[in-house]
């Protein structure tokens, strides 16, 4: 065992040495590798942290693998422990073997992004309000904050680290592209169209016209979803209206006398009512009145016929009676006779 700039070298187990996340996600021709290794050895010994996670070599621990190695010498590395440290190492690793594609280098820049803002801004909050930081030491006035730091750099630092020479802004554009293929909500015609550009992009194929092309479909697609939203919206107020104006719908107020009894209408009044009803129900259809009738309409509506009925059959046998009544002759008229 040996120790060097940080590293202890040890043998240990393949099966026990963990992968974990990483973002690169083609390791390319293995076999090739794999048959330098069994050819000449290990060169360069992986390199991992004290509990057993992958800090450089995912290509050759994949040969080594393929190879049916079951023990190898590493490189154990103290010194790595945060995630910042971890990618950092990655980053070192895919700079000096084979280079990450444009969709891996966007997902690495974006985490190293994120995490040097983090590491900034603990930073600056560790010296904001030291004793010699104090307010009005960073600043022309007495209440000015402090002067621009790191966290204004922090998208020019990690585009530097990916290995490839793509600028911050071409990684913003990619980074922007995978967010809307990753996006549920967009169509999903949107969605497979920008992988495919992606696919592209690793292919070689400029950044630019596919970002503008897609960022104008993503808006295009916006302004539909709030068409759509606001027509919607529109639709179920219109209903509420509707509804609380069927609901609002006077109802007809019975008439009573005096004594509070129902008022008694004169005859015309029943020849009047009865003959503009003529075959009335000819004129409605009995779904269209279900469909748009509130529950307390159609329960006054049977209510009535209801009322209606038992009247007809009082009225019936009232006619019946009154004709009888008139079949029969006096004794005035029998001696008249």
């Amino acid at each position: 065992m040996s120790a060097t700039a940080g590293y202890i070298e040890l043998e240990r187990t393949v099966e026990s040495i963990k992968v974990g996340r990483r973002h690169r996600t083609e390791l390319g021709d293995i076999e090739k590798l794999a048959v330098s290794v069994e050819r000449d050895g290990l060169l360069q010994p992986i390199t991992i942290t004290p509990d057993g996670v992958l800090v450089c070599g995912a290509r050759r621990l994949a040969a080594i693998r393929g190879l049916g190695w079951r023990k190898v010498n590493v490189w154990v590395r103290s010194g790595i422990s945060d995630r910042l440290g971890h990618l950092l190492a990655e980053q070192d690793d895919n700079a000096l073997h084979k280079p990450l594609t444009q969709t891996e280098a966007a997902a690495l820049y974006r985490e190293l992004k994120a995490l040097l803002h983090e590491d900034a801004a603990r930073r600056k909050a560790a010296t904001q309000f030291s004793a010699d930081n104090q307010p009005g030491s960073d600043g022309p006035a007495n209440l000015a904050g402090p002067s621009p730091g790191p966290l204004g750099i922090a998208r020019e630092q990690a585009a530097a680290m990916i290995p490839g020479g793509a600028s911050h802004t071409t990684l913003d554009k990619i980074s922007y592209l995978q967010k809307i293929a990753d996006d549920p909500a967009q169509p999903a015609e949107l969605r497979e169209s920008v992988n495919a550009e992606l696919q592209r992009i690793d292919a070689g194929a400029p950044v630019h016209p596919v970002y503008e092309a897609i960022r104008a479909a993503a808006k295009t697609a916006q302004e539909n979803r709030e068409a759509d939203l606001h027509q919607l919206a529109a639709d179920a107020l219109t209903r509420a209206k509707d509804a609380r104006t069927k609901k609002r719908a006077p109802r007809p107020r019975p008439v009573t006398g005096d004594d509070g009894a129902p008022k008694r209408y004169p005859v015309r009044a029943f020849v009047l009512t009865w003959g503009e009803l003529v075959e009335w129900w000819r004129h409605y259809d009995a779904e269209q009145l279900a469909a748009e009738l509130t529950d307390e309409q159609v329960a006054s509506f049977l209510t009535t016929a209801a009322g209606t009925s038992r009247f007809a059959e009082e009225l019936r046998t009232a006619n019946e009676h009154q004709a009888d009544d008139k079949a029969v002759p006096t004794r005035g008229h029998l001696r008249a006779l």
